[in-house]
């Protein structure tokens, strides 16, 4: 006597995470680790050389120089160099929402520019704000609240009520009541938490607000061109 017929449905896999996400956070991890293992003296060169310093580029700060391409380097650089675990931890789990987000919408190569440029542009925000400080500011959670900007953007709106229009590439407009509310909180945040020190350790002290804001701004204004060069290409979210 024949059975009912089972419904085999596909495997679904264990994590959702888009895989340029997962190799990003192999890839601070690995830095992470070849730094913290690198001798005290070369941790310290480490840092003037490669860390976002602002007296560097205002006054020359430790007899540093930096010409041609050298100029940039630590704009990019300094995303991948973490103070302490607890540091490198909360960008990590602070990459996966948002990373994934972003990476499925953009795909992997236009994910891991679209990083680069907001954590350099959150720097850039840094260096104009605090013109001449000695501090080095390392990490990478100015271009993962880039990420988060770009994400806004791009998720359904977490209040129904309010305006959920979007524009011609499925974008939420900035101007959208939702995108002002995240960006008056996220603002009041990180200005609360610059000023007061209140959730920062040891080691996230590292990391500057200025950093923050400049590099979700740029997400937020980055998202859309980054979006029509996704569609122009028509390359395929990376899913898996």
């Amino acid at each position: 006597m024949n059975g009912p017929v089972k419904r085999f449905e596909p495997r679904q896999p264990l994590f959702l995470v888009p895989w340029p996400v997962l190799v990003l956070i192999g890839l601070l991890c690995t830095a992470y680790a070849a730094y913290r293992l690198a001798p005290l003296t070369l941790q310290q060169q480490l840092i003037v050389h490669y860390a976002l310093i602002p007296a560097v580029y205002s006054g020359g700060a430790y007899g540093i120089h930096l010409h041609g391409l050298w100029f940039a380097v630590p704009f990019f650089s300094y995303q991948f160099i973490h103070g302490g675990l607890e540091h490198l931890g909360i960008n990590c789990v602070w990459l996966l929402p948002f990373g994934s987000v972003v990476a499925r919408r953009y795909g992997a190569s236009l994910f891991f520019i679209f990083f680069l440029l907001c954590g350099a542009l959150g720097a850039l925000a840094h260096l104009v704000a605090n013109w001449g400080s000695l501090e080095a500011v390392i990490g990478a959670s100015g271009a993962i609240s880039g990420l988060m900007g770009a994400a806004f953007r791009m998720m359904d709106p977490i209040l129904p009520m309010l305006d959920a229009r979007r524009d011609h590439r499925g974008l939420l407009p900035i101007y959208s009541r939702q995108i002002v509310l995240w960006s008056l909180l996220w603002i009041g945040i990180n200005i609360f938490a610059g000023l007061t020190g209140m959730g920062a350790g040891p080691s996230v002290q590292l990391i500057a607000w200025q950093v923050h804001i400049g590099g979700y701004f740029a997400g937020l204004l980055l998202a859309g061109p980054f979006a029509w060069l996704a569609d122009l290409n028509g390359e395929a979210p990376a899913t898996r």
